[in-house]
């Protein structure tokens, strides 16, 4: 599917109630239970944190007994001054390192949960494809896993310490800074924290939705480039490169104007950020300057007011810089936010089609194992499926292709399906593929979907990355693991059959890893060809076959559907040759307008 156009369709992604549900799903998913690795890692982090903040107050107070040793000339205080000052320091680079550590492991972890949980299920039966070609307000859903989920789960880890920490941090500085000087001090600077998050909330939520759209703005220009490295032999063929220059540019200067308006949203934002830290370095000082100058300290020499000044400058300073750490994180969390909209739909999409699926294959089950007597009547047990006046349509249109058809397939009883372009071949090996549904009518499979069941050939071999064995055997690769010099026997001698002996020699052996695109080595015949080399490997009890011989001279046509009679399959084939009638049982022609007809093939 091409990029989507609808992008998140008409709600507008920002910082609200649906932000949150999807973040606290998405933390659901991160930290499932008490004693997984991520709450142990986060855990872990939270003591670090918190160490290293101890250890950084007590090398924020330092320089307070520096002015008291130094005011008083005492030079063995100031030996261990210094000495404890050495240890603090080492000990809070040791903290602070272990800190970033675990957070980058949170970041793999994180990772690594988020996409296998979402691959979970995508891969779910047919629902990558659903959400890939039927469901365009879910733009590059590719990027959104891949992409997204690694951005998204390097900013939250680049801020989780510093978030985690915070309460902690905060009360306790609070109290200290109430100690100092009353409760003025606490009372204006969390006055001045609610003034900053109040402004920085204006200033995010245009970025929010700004940056949802940059990223399918990146989707749609990638996928672009990805078009034009899968189709680069047809476009050269038609001299493409000036006009596809020209598209390319254009999906770029609408990725770079949208970047631009993102930045000038930001700049609002970077100012906000930036003036609040540089008054609250103002602020803290207002904050100690007061109870000095009301006579508070009036009994104090210079060196002890200094000393003074100093240690509570810091802990003002720092309560101050504790909110000023939240207001800067303003940036990583709307991009946060951003992300955790275009996941969190992609989620919501992904258990829907998922329960749809389980409901079908439930449902499927259920047909196939409780038949009626009058439909295991109408349908032997050699039945691969039967429809019952099924209507089916392009999902996006209401124009019936095919209208009230009932058709059995049985073991032993080919059937070829003819017609015109647009008349509705493929898209009724769709439907009973299950890839799409009918617009009326039932579909009963009375057999499996699998490799010794029923396999679909489509006109362009899909190919994996992997050896020549695994392309012969796909996909038993993962399900049945295969070896041994019987089975080499097998598939040597189905290479053999196919007329594809020689690429045994091009790929080095069936075991030799390649490091080439098999769409980019092997010519279009060839390709159909392996196809079948995988079909015969499989030898299904069904076959369907949608033009899988296209790109075949009808004699090599000829010869590979000989050798699918020998192994036993029935097939159900979608071709415009005439020489295929010899090959099949019976007929189906579309009309188009939803028109068919079926006959019984004579045999001379």
């Amino acid at each position: 599917m091409a990029p989507g156009t609808a992008g998140l369709g008409s709600a507008r992604p920002q910082l609200d109630k649906q932000f949150l549900r999807r973040f606290l799903k998405i933390q659901a998913i991160l930290f499932p239970r008490f004693s997984s690795q991520n709450v142990l890692m986060f855990l872990t982090l939270l003591i670090v944190a918190l160490l290293e903040q101890l250890v950084i107050y007590q090398v924020g107070v330092i320089p307070s007994q520096y002015y008291g040793v130094l005011g008083n000339k005492d030079i063995s205080g100031f030996q261990n001054v210094t000495a404890v000052a050495l240890i603090l320091i080492v000990l809070n680079s040791v903290l602070k390192s272990f800190d970033q550590f675990i957070c980058n492991l949170m970041y793999v972890s994180w990772r690594k949960v988020l996409t296998e949980y979402l691959h979970g299920y995508y891969f779910q039966g047919q629902v990558y494809y659903t959400v890939n070609m039927q469901h365009e307000d879910i733009d590059n859903p590719d990027q959104r896993i891949s992409q997204d989920v690694e951005r998204f789960c390097k900013q939250l880890s680049s801020m989780a310490s510093k978030v985690i920490v915070a309460p902690f941090t905060l009360a306790y500085y609070t109290y200290q800074c109430f100690r100092s000087t009353g409760w003025l001090g606490p009372v204006s600077i969390f006055g001045y924290f609610i003034v900053g998050t109040i402004v920085n909330k204006i200033l995010m939520s245009p970025i929010v939705s700004k940056l949802v759209q940059q990223e399918k703005l990146e989707g749609d220009f990638r996928f672009k480039h990805m078009q034009l490295r899968v189709n680069a032999e047809s476009a050269a063929f038609y001299r493409a490169g000036q006009v596809e220059h020209m598209r390319t540019n254009r999906k770029l200067q609408n990725l770079l104007q949208t970047q631009r308006e993102l930045m000038g949203k930001e700049l609002w934002l970077y100012i906000g950020i930036n003036t609040f830290d540089y008054l609250g370095s103002i602020l803290s000082y207002v904050v100690i300057a007061i109870p000095i100058f009301s006579g508070v300290y009036g009994d104090l020499d210079p060196a002890e007011l200094s000393s003074l000044v100093s240690k509570n400058a810091f802990v003002s300073l720092y309560l101050i810089g504790c909110f000023s750490q939240l207001i800067d994180l303003s940036t990583t969390v709307s991009d946060v936010a951003g992300y955790t909209h275009r996941i969190g739909e992609l989620q919501e999409t992904l258990l829907i089609l998922s329960k749809k699926q389980n409901d079908c294959e439930l449902q499927a089950k259920w047909d196939f194992n409780n038949t009626s007597v009058s439909k295991e009547q109408a349908a032997p047990s050699d039945t691969a499926f039967f429809l019952e006046q099924v209507s089916l349509s392009v999902p996006s249109s209401e124009n019936l292709l095919i209208k009230d058809l009932n058709l059995r397939v049985t073991q032993g009883n080919s059937l070829l399906i003819t017609g015109n372009t647009g008349t509705g071949k493929t898209s009724l090996l769709r439907v009973l593929a299950g890839l799409w549904e009918s617009k009326q009518g039932d579909v009963h499979m009375l057999t499996c979907f699998g490799p010794h069941g029923v396999v679909i050939l489509p006109q362009r071999p899909f190919f994996t990355d992997g050896t020549l064995r695994e392309q012969v055997i796909y996909p038993l690769k993962e399900i049945y693991p295969v070896s041994g010099s019987a089975d080499d026997e097998r598939i040597l001698r189905f290479l053999e059959l196919t007329g594809l002996s020689d690429l045994l020699v091009r790929t080095g052996g069936l075991d030799q890893p390649v490091d080439w695109n098999w769409y980019d080595n092997l010519s279009p015949g060839e390709m159909q060809r392996l196809s079948f080399a995988r079909l015969f490997y499989l030898q299904p009890q069904y076959a369907v076959l949608d033009e899988a011989t296209s790109a075949l001279t009808e004699d090599a046509e000829n010869q590979l559907y000989r050798i699918c009679a020998q192994l036993g399959m029935t097939l159900v084939s979608v071709g415009h040759r005439s020489s295929l009638e010899k090959f099949h049982s019976w007929i189906l022609r579309l009309c188009g307008g939803g028109k068919w007809e079926l006959t019984r093939i004579k045999k001379d």
